[in-house]
């Protein structure tokens, strides 16, 4: 398995939607959510594409675009937590915590007609603890900084005939430390981020792929587009790009790992993408599941093909192109896969493991789990490296997680939901006894 210096490895969530009480999701590398439909599998991750797609703006859009490409808001009351049909307490909070220790949490208070303004933002490496609201004073600020911005702001007091002071202002959805004079008409910025605990996760939240649920019906004809390491919005549009990139900077082990995987899943044994004029490209695969003989001639477009090769091929490439440590956020990869494809799927997430890459994937596919805890028997793949978290509503519509721990063998150590399972042996004796029922009457 890839080193990895640092990651997300996990996200706390209050306040949102159905999610009241403060919950935490552990994010390993091979992180699966299963639950039924409506339970908040992707409240979870919805307040980090949030981030995402603010970061992504190209305009200030204030602490958060609700709006956006990967997750869609009008209004922010649709945001909130409303328990019991109760009002909100107009709220909500979400912390990332890295692999190294440090955390960061941002608490997004609503404003009337403005959405969200980010109330508080807390960074906690160790033992130390560091609180930022706007509120904070010349004093409080500078008892924060380090000794090399304290210096600068004293030499640079001398240098100029104006008094300069530090305030905390908003950047996105961050907050940041900034000179500013007395009559606030210069101020003094060191980057973006470059005086804010925020502009260590800046990276992280950008680096995010997410590929969600709904991705669309196959075309003739894609638009060509940026390749990476960051995809701004969803990553579907992009797939299509990357295999070109992929061709034309003859990068052969992705070519070859993606018709490999493919094929596995007995879909197809080769894709081709063809530049069409300057900005659109075509994709193209092979006709038959396996190669034969002078098969390497016999593509169609991807149009032409069952839909499950078109919703499989970005859920591979976005493996593929994502870099070590970089989060991959899947919804239902297994959308119209045969139960033997969504088998293999575990293989693939198996090998995505391998290089590093962090699978975040929300599922209702009991076979990719029975999978998972197979490859984990057979000792392909470490438990230690998979969270399987399992997400319900209680009576009150509120969300809960339940996390299961596994043993060597891939089985529960703990309680489990039946839900899968007991749903498959359910409808298998129904089965069975309809006959048993239908033979006796004979």
């Amino acid at each position: 398995m890839a080193k990895i210096e640092n990651r997300i490895s996990g996200i706390t969530v209050r306040g949102f939607k159905s999610i009241g009480t403060e919950q935490h999701l552990a994010i390993k590398p091979l992180t699966i959510l299963a639950g039924a439909n409506s339970s908040g599998k992707s409240s979870f991750l919805q307040p980090l594409l949030l981030m995402k797609q603010t970061l992504e703006s190209p305009g200030d859009p204030g602490a958060l675009l609700l709006d956006g490409p990967n997750v869609r808001f009008t209004t922010a009351g649709q945001v909130l937590n409303h328990s019991h049909g109760k009002e909100s307490c107009g709220e909500f909070a979400v912390r990332l915590s890295m692999l190294d220790g440090q955390s960061l949490e941002l608490v997004f208070v609503q404003k009337e007609g403005k959405g969200f303004e980010l109330g508080k933002m807390t960074y906690q490496s160790g033992s130390d603890i560091i609180a930022i609201s706007q509120k904070m004073g010349q004093d409080e600020i500078m008892k924060l900084l380090p000794k090399h911005l304290k210096k600068i702001h004293e030499d640079f007091g001398k240098e100029n005939k104006t008094s300069f002071h530090w305030v905390v202002d908003r950047e996105r959805c961050f907050f940041r430390f900034e000179l500013i004079n007395e009559d606030a008409t210069k101020r003094l910025r060191f980057s973006p981020f470059g005086v804010s605990p925020g502009h260590l996760f800046v990276p992280y939240v950008q680096g995010v792929i997410h590929l969600p649920g709904l991705r669309g019906n196959p075309r003739r004809n894609y638009p060509k587009t940026a390749c990476g390491p960051y995809f701004q919005g969803t990553f579907e549009s992009y797939a299509a790009s990357v295999i070109a990139q992929w061709q034309g900077g003859g990068e052969e082990a992705q070519l070859r790992d993606l018709a490999k995987a493919l094929e596995t899943m007995g879909l197809t044994w080769k894709v081709k993408a063809d530049l069409v004029e300057d900005t659109q490209v075509e994709l193209k695969v092979g006709r038959l599941p396996h190669s034969r003989r002078g098969g390497a001639h016999d593509l169609v477009s991807i149009a032409d093909v069952g839909l499950g090769v078109s919703q499989s091929l970005p859920v591979v490439v976005a493996l593929l192109a994502a870099r070590p440590g970089q989060l991959v956020y899947l919804e239902q990869p297994e959308i119209h896969l045969h139960p033997l494809a969504q088998r293999r799927l575990a293989d693939i997430f198996k090998d995505a493991v391998n290089r590093g890459i962090v699978s975040v994937v929300e599922t209702h596919s009991a076979l990719l789990l029975r999978e998972v805890q197979t490859l984990i028997a057979k000792g392909e793949l470490r438990k230690e490296d998979v969270a399987l978290h399992w997400v319900q509503r209680d009576e009150n519509g509120e969300t809960t997680i339940r996390t299961a721990d596994l043993d060597d063998n891939g089985a529960y150590c703990s309680d489990w939901p039946e839900d899968f399972d007991k749903t498959e042996l359910e409808a298998e004796q129904a089965y069975l006894n309809a006959v048993e029922a239908k033979g006796a009457k004979k």
